[in-house]
């Protein structure tokens, strides 16, 4: 059994060492922040240590970021929820590509019509070329 409380053909999750590098940032702001000797780099230091908690703390609620089975998808929703989506409510699969900063970044996008899910390979512990095919398999009924 998973979080889910099902068990699902295959999940998508956070790689396990994501939590700890916020965790470390987190220790590493928070000791700026104390250390510092000045009020404003210590409000600005304990503000970006407690930003890294808070990242790292729903890395470890909600790893599983995407999982998929014959009957949908469920994905993250909120801070740690989750959603499962019947394969009749999801209208495409496409892996979306994005540019900023001279940098591409791909994406799975799951559109609902009402909503579209936007994973990177940092929530999927795996290329989002290769999850993209295996949606598409699992929406096809050939995956497995």
């Amino acid at each position: 059994m998973d979080e889910f409380g099902e068990r699902p053909a295959r999940q998508w999750r956070v790689m396990p060492a994501h939590p700890l590098v916020k965790a470390a940032g987190a220790v590493f702001f928070a000791v700026m922040a104390v250390f510092s000797g000045d009020p404003e780099l210590a409000l600005l230091a304990g503000v970006a240590a407690a930003g890294f908690l808070v990242l790292a703390a729903r890395d470890v609620l909600a790893p599983v970021r995407l999982a998929a089975d014959e009957g949908g998808v469920t994905v993250i929703r909120g801070f740690a929820g989750h959603r499962h989506i019947p394969w009749a409510e999801v209208q495409s699969i496409r892996l979306g590509e994005r540019q900023r900063l001279g940098r591409t970044t791909r994406l799975v996008e799951i559109d609902t019509g009402e909503r579209l899910h936007l994973l990177s390979s940092y929530d999927l512990g795996a290329p989002p070329e290769d999850v993209t095919e295996e949606l598409r398999r699992f929406r096809l009924g050939t995956a497995g």
